[in-house]
């Protein structure tokens, strides 16, 4: 799309008084930011006017703005909707975003049936089911499941009853005594519903009658001497208490609410919820956000508050939070509708609200300071373990490195592989296979002169088409060079890629990564010369990743050839070129060697062969 006729100073003239959404897009049409205006004018104007209170970080985002566009509604609250849904679709890199997409379950219970049962759920339907949750725990969910069908013997099967009774035999549940059989009625409608009305008693967190019960029936078992029953009881026992020692009471309230709060540092934020339902604390979860242009708190919870609760179905009846939110009215209003009834947002000021808040925030800290150790161990790992590889050659800035491997099994076709690595990790998208063309039988020399000759020639043009059309480089797909490449071998295989790359006219730092007769790494050999490597530092076992990597990646791509069939042809990758002119070619040549030499008019000739497949061939074999 050409930008050039957009102008931003006229445009912002035409902007509505009214409230809606407005979308910035970048020079590539990428959309970079979403946000929401009481009124459009008003808000995105401010964007473009000189102000000394912009942050860093929101003047870099204006300045990559090309264009914008704006979306009308008739209210705030339609616009913050519609806010949230485009910031999910599209993911703009300055907005500041909720990184964790987690769904939570639910147990389900079909109240609306005749025979009701008891389902795991990923999400809240409005079907006239009852729905306990959302638990932050999907195993304990199921356990929990599978204790209520052992404690009450509810069915699980999808039949619909009462019309289907008596028409199956019952299944294997009535069997192991974990189904009643109302599908055989031998269960009334009135006493299966006793049993739903006890699980429902259960999953609302009435523990003490069950475990009554289950005592005087595993004590009644063990005086009659039935230890077998007796020991099946105790087990029911123990999970029941289990179930119930996890859910924690919180206060006498007996209120649904989320306590939320946060800690952040220059990059990211921690935010933590304590899920409380019917006044029990039923679980916790944090979540990471990246938080891009906002500048404090309020900016950070109130991002975060609009992508979570527009992502789960359930909204409690009301919300504790650190501190107030940015349209805290608006937000209140848009809970309210999806909930169906008042939602209230709290800011805690004293007692014990205030310190299950203060609680929250110390969890979210201490997981924002493990994370930080977690990232500096990984950051020796990964960072610092390319630059101790640079170190080894006197090299600095290595960011980007390419490593290549042939493989060439059984005499069948050979292929390389060309695996990249960035900051020390791998980049998988940047990974690309090469199906050997130009070279006949196993020679790995000549093969990976072939692949690193097409990799680069390849990234030359690339580069050269994109700076004709005006695009950066940087988003060509092989135009970025790496700052080392790594041969897979020694003094053989770097020289292969020296001569390659100054035949391009090239400057790129070549190594090999040399192993011992055992095929371990032994060093690296770089300018002539053999450099060891303790065995036991980060750089390493970095360059053992990447060599192993190389070697994987070339023989998965080679496996996979092969798996298709020996018979596979390697004419069978050239555009226009379907099974019927495959045939005609090897008839009318005999091999491949022989249409690769051909010359266009020859294989324009060739019977069922047009111009453009001619072409299409020739083209293949030769650029």
């Amino acid at each position: 799309m050409d930008h050039t006729e957009f102008n931003i100073e006229e445009e912002l003239k035409k902007l509505p008084s009214q409230p809606g959404v407005y979308i910035m897009h970048d020079k590539w049409d990428e959309i970079i930011y979403v946000g929401k205006a009481i009124s459009l004018k008003n808000r995105v104007r401010q964007y473009f006017q000189s102000s000394r209170n912009k942050t860093a970080k929101i003047e870099q985002m204006v300045s990559r703005i090309a264009r914008f566009e704006y979306i009308i509604t008739d209210s705030e609250l339609e616009a913050l909707v519609l806010e949230c849904n485009l910031i999910k679709e599209h993911r703009p890199r300055y907005n500041t975003m909720l990184k964790d997409d987690k769904t939570y379950p639910y147990i389900k219970v079909t109240v609306y049936e005749d025979y009701p049962r008891i389902l795991f759920s990923r999400d809240m339907k409005k079907d006239k089911s009852k729905y306990f949750g959302p638990y932050t725990s999907a195993g304990a969910v199921k356990d929990t499941i599978e204790l209520i069908h052992k404690l009450y013997r509810i069915r699980t099967c999808s039949r619909n009853l009462p019309r289907d009774i008596g028409k199956e035999r019952p299944c294997l549940n009535y069997h192991i005594k974990q189904c009643s059989a109302p599908c055989q009625d031998y269960i009334s409608k009135e006493e299966y519903w006793k049993s739903i009305d006890q699980a429902l008693d259960f999953l609302g967190g009435k523990y003490a009658p069950v475990i009554k019960l289950l005592e005087e029936k595993m004590q009644a078992a063990s005086e009659e001497m039935d230890y077998e029953k007796a020991i099946e009881y105790r087990d029911l026992l123990n999970s029941v208490k289990q179930i119930a020692q996890k859910q924690k009471i919180t206060d006498s309230g007996m209120e649904d609410r989320d306590i939320i709060a946060m800690a952040k540092d220059e990059k990211d934020a921690v935010v933590q919820v304590f899920f409380v339902r019917e006044g029990r604390l039923i679980g916790r979860e944090h979540f990471h956000v990246s938080i891009a242009t906002a500048e404090d708190n309020k900016q950070i919870l109130t991002s975060f508050v609009k992508q979570f609760y527009a992502g789960t179905p359930f909204v409690p009846r009301e919300l504790w939070i650190q501190t107030g939110l940015e349209d805290e009215g608006v937000i209140g209003d848009w809970l309210s509708t999806k909930r169906g009834q008042k939602v209230r947002i709290v800011v805690p000021q004293k007692g014990q609200k205030e310190r299950l808040v203060e609680l929250a925030e110390k969890n979210a800290a201490l997981v924002l300071s493990q994370d930080k150790e977690k990232i500096k161990r990984e950051e020796l790992r990964t960072i610092g373990a390319m630059n101790e590889v640079g170190g080894l050659m006197g090299l600095s800035g290595i960011k980007r490195i390419e490593a290549y491997d042939i493989s060439n099994i059984s005499g069948f076709e050979s292929v390389g592989s060309m695996i990249v690595y960035e900051n020390g990790k791998p980049r998988r998208n940047d990974y690309r296979k090469f199906k050997i063309k130009w070279v006949k039988g196993a020679n790995d020399y000549a093969s990976m002169n072939e692949v690193l000759t097409r990799r680069f020639s390849h990234g030359l043009k690339e580069a050269e088409t994109l700076r004709e059309k005006g695009v950066d480089e940087e988003f060509g797909s092989f135009t970025r060079f790496p700052d080392l490449i790594m041969m897979d071998g020694g003094r053989g295989q770097v020289n292969i890629a020296l001569e390659v790359l100054k035949e391009l006219k090239l400057s790129i730092p070549v190594c090999g990564m040399v192993k011992d007769d055992n095929h371990r790494t032994r060093g690296l050999y770089y300018n002539n010369v053999e450099i060891p490597i303790d065995r036991h530092s980060e750089g390493f076992k970095l360059i053992t990743r990447i060599q192993d990597e190389a070697h994987r990646f070339a023989i998965e791509y080679h496996r996979s050839l092969r798996s298709k069939g020996q018979v596979k042809s390697i004419l069978d990758d050239i555009p226009d070129i379907g099974p019927n002119r495959r045939k005609a070619l090897m008839r009318q040549f005999k091999s491949i060697e022989a249409i690769k030499e051909a010359a266009e008019a020859e294989l324009e000739r060739a019977p069922g062969m047009n111009a453009r497949a001619a072409k299409s061939v020739y083209e293949f074999f030769h650029l």
